[in-house]
């Protein structure tokens, strides 16, 4: 992880350790999930990797038991407002999230903007759809 002014720029090496994290603790916290389903555009490639790792089809019609994946949980309205019972993230930042999710890689109790690998290392700390 490399921190440059407010943001933190996550390697893939970081994002192995992070889905390998989650992967240990689906089966604890949402034991029921069938399948798996990632939000556009941040959950899809950890929801892919969760899926390969668990042998869990990924899925594009969310069931009752489908685990539904995204990269962070920041304000949380996202998760908030997304179908379906079992949710899981890679980063949960509980000071700044009205919804708290299933499941999560590792908590998060900084204001820095979190880079992901599949995200452009010029975007600006705010969500792109915002910026318009």
């Amino acid at each position: 992880m490399l921190r440059i002014e407010n943001k933190l720029i996550l390697s893939w090496d970081d994002i192995n350790h992070l889905t390998d994290e989650l992967c240990k603790r689906i089966p604890f916290e949402a034991p029921l999930i069938d399948s798996v389903h990632g939000l556009s555009r941040g959950g899809l490639i950890p929801a892919v990797i969760v899926s390969h790792r668990l042998k869990i089809p990924y899925v594009d019609i969310i069931g009752k038991n489908t685990l539904i994946i995204d990269d962070i949980c920041d304000s949380g309205t996202t998760l908030e407002n997304c179908p379906g019972q079992f949710t899981a993230v890679l980063h949960h930042k509980p000071h700044t999230s009205c919804f708290t999710p299933n499941c999560w890689a590792s908590t998060h109790s900084g204001d820095e903007w979190i880079l992901y690998p599949w995200e452009r290392h010029d975007s600006k700390p705010l969500q792109d759809y915002l910026n318009k």
